[in-house]
């Protein structure tokens, strides 16, 4: 019997084919794994190509003695001396400009939040026999900026613009109506902006009572404001949280 046909001899030549195959599996792994690496290590040149290109004209400018900030400093900048610091990175550019603007933008508002604003307190009243009329004069207790002014007795706008006015009296008069008005005089004309009326009680020994009135107007600059009693020597309690007048820009 032929020793190649025995089953010996086939087992053999099939364990050689199948060592062949295993190697030759084992090289293509291999040439494969090399490949991938390869191609990692070229990735990673152009990047590295990439960047070196774009910060070159950086390092140009610096060995010439011009400043220029670094990677991290140029998202903040926007410019540096002899070379623009982000002008090769668009993104950054963008980033930059919308932040600039939202900058300005807080500034805005935080300057128009900045109202100008006057609350008096009141100091003493005086009575007029020709007017018949009694005038508060004022002191101020709290302000902001210099839009507004304050004289004794009269408030000058020195900033135009629209104001929200208010004031309150506290009366412990026995006459039966009490009030009291705000009137604006502007280059000789008189406009009584508020009147304030408040019936008094009648039943009791020492009537008091309170008025508050508030409006919004226009005010021009160099015009005046002054509130007034319209009554003779007017009873009136003169304390801060009683009786008050203000005024604030909106």
């Amino acid at each position: 019997m032929d020793d190649h046909n025995s089953p010996a001899s086939v087992w053999r030549v099939n364990v050689e084919v199948l060592k062949r195959l295993l190697a030759c599996a084992a090289a293509c792994t291999c040439v494969g794994v090399i490949y991938m690496q390869w191609t990692y290590i070229w990735m990673l040149r152009s990047e590295m190509a990439e960047i070196t290109q774009r910060f070159r004209p950086l390092e140009t400018a610096r060995d010439e003695g011009g400043i220029c900030c670094d990677s991290a400093a140029c998202y903040g900048a926007t410019s540096c001396y002899k070379v623009s610091c982000y002008h090769r990175f668009p993104e950054r550019r963008t980033h930059a400009e919308v932040r600039d603007k939202r900058d300005v933008t807080k500034q805005t508002k935080r300057r128009e939040k900045q109202h100008t604003f006057l609350h008096l307190v009141p100091v003493s009243s005086q009575s007029y026999s020709d007017g018949d009329i009694t005038v508060l004069s004022w002191a101020v207790e709290q302000s902001r900026g210099q839009g507004l002014q304050v004289s004794a007795d009269t408030v000058t706008v020195e900033a135009k613009g629209t104001y929200f006015i208010y004031s309150q009296v506290l009366y412990k008069d026995t006459t039966w109506v009490m009030g009291h008005v705000i009137t604006k005089r502007f280059k000789g004309a008189e406009t009584k902006l508020m009147k304030c009326l408040k019936s008094m009680p009648s039943n009791i020994s020492q009537p008091l009572n309170t008025c508050y009135t508030a409006g919004i107007y226009f005010l021009e600059s160099g015009s005046t404001l002054q509130l007034s009693v319209p009554r003779k020597s007017a009873e009136l309690i003169l304390t801060a949280h009683a009786t008050f007048m203000g005024l604030f820009n909106i």
